[in-house]
């Protein structure tokens, strides 16, 4: 059960986006797969790459690239992110259900918004793309503040701009991290187990408020938590 910290319950909610939100796997698993060929490599079973997703182009580099030293802005990186950037959304969508979750939100005015890692050069037009950018309360990238999840300050700013306490918001996403923000952030908490979640990763041991299996149960558990029929 979501822990309600506010006397008025919930009145906002707050979406990681990659494996949460929106299945964007299937167009950087496949991003991650053309570098591997034109590399010489054997491409990854999209099955063996979907769960390092959520742990951005570098995770998925590390995973793809065994042997090789790996940093921030280096070559291989600055090509997936080109490549990534010029198929941001061939294939990824709302993970199913989750258009009729944000319709129910929408008709009785409940903002919500997204709080992501990724940067705001890619978060943008993936959104404008899925037609969700006029939609969202609030939309915080990964290069909004210096700071970035788990510090909870993208939560706080994004409480902030929705205009409502970060007690009285939810926080979902599908990483250890995630769930560390939204903690420090002061806000109630949803761990996604239908997302990216890396092999061994007990999603137990993050101390979120509920864990949910699939959309249908986040569905459920979200419209109850902010008073509509679930």
């Amino acid at each position: 059960m979501i822990n309600r910290k506010s006397p008025r319950g919930i009145r906002a909610v707050l979406f990681d986006l990659d494996g949460t939100l929106v299945d964007t796997a299937p167009d950087m698993v496949a991003v991650l797969a053309d570098m591997q060929y034109a590399h010489g490599l054997d491409r990854l079973a999209f099955e063996s790459a979907r769960p390092y997703v959520s742990n951005g182009a570098m995770g998925l580099l590390r995973l793809a690239f065994p042997g090789r030293n790996i940093s921030p802005g280096d070559d291989l990186h600055a090509e997936y992110l080109d490549r990534y950037a010029r198929s941001i959304c061939n294939h990824s969508a709302l993970f199913p259900g989750l258009e009729d979750l944000l319709a129910a939100l929408d008709a009785h005015r409940c903002p919500w918004g997204v709080v992501t890692n990724k940067p705001q050069n890619l978060t943008n037009p993936l959104m404008q793309a899925l037609r969700l950018s006029d939609r969202a309360a609030c939309i915080v990238s990964g290069d909004t503040l210096p700071q970035r999840k788990p510090d909870p300050a993208p939560l706080l700013l994004a409480a902030k701009k929705v205009g409502v306490a970060p007690e009285a918001s939810v926080y979902i996403g599908d990483a250890a991290r995630d769930i560390e923000a939204g903690r420090a952030a002061g806000m109630a908490t949803i761990a996604a187990a239908y997302g990216y979640i890396v092999p061994g990763d007990e999603i137990a041991s993050w101390g979120a408020d509920t864990v949910v299996a699939d959309t249908g149960e986040l569905t459920h558990a979200l419209l109850k938590a902010v008073n509509l029929p679930a």
